[in-house]
């Protein structure tokens, strides 16, 4: 079973974005993360949605997810992100 963080955003400073998608990689390898899908949503087909883009990200277990957004080298991009983008970040449970 995997655990998948993804990421629901809508940027709001299309150059600070780049900068920390640009870095935000290099910080899951430690952690056995790994990034599978990122992109620009193409159509609403029901309801909703004020995000501009979705982020998805794999690790192992939950414990994994946490290390690495709680490690110093993802804490020190979240200001970046922060100035980048709003940002939702939620954590499931794969089957």
């Amino acid at each position: 079973m995997s655990y998948f963080v993804i990421g629901h955003i809508r940027v709001i400073n299309a150059a600070r974005w780049a900068d920390y998608r640009a870095r935000v990689g290099a910080t899951l390898a430690p952690f056995g993360g790994e990034l599978v899908m990122r992109g620009r949503v193409d159509a609403v087909l029901a309801g909703d949605w004020p995000r501009t883009d979705t982020v998805v990200l794999r690790f192992a277990d939950a414990a994994g997810a946490r290390a690495w957004h709680d490690s110093p080298a993802y804490q020190a991009l979240v200001p970046l992100r922060e100035a980048g983008a709003d940002v939702v970040l939620v954590g499931y449970q794969g089957e």
